[in-house]
């Protein structure tokens, strides 16, 4: 298997446009059990460098059911990895052998772990100096781990999570002006 290049790229204005097109797909493969599907991830926050990878949220209905579905999403080129790590969620693929198009993270609808995303972006969108921070540390460990995936994930471990902290606390203050 070849290893994964890391690669972290200057943000581009038409990740947007890519996250409305996998929304589509996904939509059309998962029908009324897509109640919700969020652009996340650094690709969703403007001006943020990132792996040239869109991150899809999806909230469900019913996560029984959307297991079933598993072939509307394979028909479209999405690849399933089950919970892949984190209890509750489906997680899928779509890429061309080691490149990534996109990664799709499906879970109940209203979960801690929608909450967790949606803050995370959210609060670097509102945040910019820690976007800027964050994306310096991407470059680094991307620079340092060119093919070592979890190194480079394990390098953004710690900062993630402080962050995630920051950002859930902020996000359930009723005014957010700042």
């Amino acid at each position: 298997m070849t290893p994964r290049e890391v690669r972290v790229v200057p943000h581009d204005p038409t990740w947007k446009e890519k996250f409305e097109s996998e929304a589509a797909e996904l939509r059309s493969a998962l029908g009324d059990e897509a109640l919700a599907v969020h652009h996340i991830g650094s690709t969703s926050v403007p001006g943020l460098q990132a792996k040239p990878t869109i991150d899809v949220l999806v909230e469900a209905r019913d996560l029984e059911k959307l297991d079933d579905l598993e072939g509307a999403m394979a028909e479209r080129g999405y690849e399933a990895w089950g919970e892949y790590g984190i209890p509750g969620r489906r997680f899928f693929t779509r890429g061309l052998g080691a490149a990534r198009i996109a990664n799709v993270h499906i879970f109940g609808a209203g979960t801690s772990e929608v909450e967790r995303h949606l803050a995370f972006r959210d609060y670097l969108t509102k945040h910019p100096e820690t976007a800027r921070v964050y994306g310096g540390l991407k470059e680094d460990l991307a620079e340092k781990f060119p093919t070592d995936m979890e190194a480079y994930m394990d390098g953004k471990d710690a900062f993630v999570k402080q962050t995630e902290r920051e950002a859930l606390s902020w996000s359930r203050v009723p005014d957010k002006a700042g």
